[in-house]
């Protein structure tokens, strides 16, 4: 594959600084929605816990609007990236050599988020619990959500917040839960974690075929969200409802919602090794699009 076009004259190009605006936008707010979408695991144990399954699915449902609305201002902040790594490759006939790592520091602050989420899952499980119950008695959800704002309620959090203490991990054996569960999020989240990067770079791998190769981005992220839905979502909904009928225990569900957030951190720190080769695999589909012009 020679994707890229010869060098050109580069004069007025400006000079290259690895953190920019849009990299420290990208990876402020990729920490923030993966750290969302690990909290939103805790509406399973507010479901079992407060017995209403429903509301606790509209707030992992609001919880995970939440992160994707702000996965929205990530898309622009790659693309001007890529943009800029797209005319240096334009101007040297090679790929930037900061970019990739660029786009491995915003892959990282997604495994920074992962574990942050993990940390903060039992002040995630309060906000549910007192979610749940703040619409049973308002009846209205953003009464409930606008809660959040009571003095009261954010000094609560705070004090919830606190690391899990290290002698209780042994409470959380994988034992009794499929183990293709566990596999299939490690692979879920790591498809996931590179459906945007991976396409980026490969825009700029393939410059004549750059807008095809980005677009693909929502193809991968589509896969990897069919592939959550059929493989991973009915296990997790199908321990939570055999925990409410009492057909097994309540800790199924705690040691369930920590190892999907466990499993979650290692499908992260994995797309780091799938990062490259997912760009050229999407480079080569973008070059396919292309020939059938």
């Amino acid at each position: 594959m020679t994707p890229l076009h010869g060098p050109v004259n580069c004069a007025g190009l400006p000079p290259a600084h690895f953190f920019t605006g849009p990299l420290i936008a990208a990876v402020a707010l990729n920490v923030a929605v993966t750290a969302l979408q690990i909290g939103a695991y805790a509406g399973r144990i507010a479901g079992v816990k407060t017995g209403r399954i429903g509301t606790s699915i509209s707030l992992f449902n609001l919880f995970m609007l939440a992160a994707r609305l702000a996965n929205l201002v990530v898309t622009p902040a790659l693309g001007s990236i890529a943009d800029g790594a797209a005319a240096r490759a334009t101007c040297t006939g090679t790929i930037p050599a900061q970019f990739g790592w660029q786009l491995r520091a915003i892959i990282a602050a997604g495994t920074i988020g992962a574990t942050i989420g993990l940390v903060l899952l039992p002040t995630f499980i309060l906000l549910f619990n007192r979610g749940v119950y703040a619409f049973e008695r308002t009846g209205s959800m953003l009464r409930a959500l606008l809660r959040i704002f009571d003095p009261r309620v954010i000094l609560d959090i705070v004090r919830s917040v606190k690391a899990p203490p290290l002698n209780r991990l042994r409470d959380f054996s994988p034992r009794g839960l499929p183990a293709s569960l566990l596999v299939g999020n490690v692979i879920v989240t790591s498809v996931y974690a590179v459906g945007v990067v991976s396409s980026f770079y490969a825009s700029v791998i393939d410059l004549d075929a750059r807008t095809t190769a980005t677009g693909l981005s929502g193809l991968v992220n589509g896969i990897g969200t069919v592939a959550f839905s059929f493989f991973v979502d009915p296990k997790t909904a199908y321990i939570t409802d055999q925990a409410v009928k009492g057909e097994r225990p309540v800790d199924d569900v705690r040691r369930m919602v920590f190892w999907l957030a466990a499993t979650a951190i290692i499908g992260w720190v994995v797309s780091q090794a799938i990062f490259i080769p997912g760009a050229y695999f999407i480079a080569l589909g973008a070059q396919l699009f292309n020939h059938t012009k």
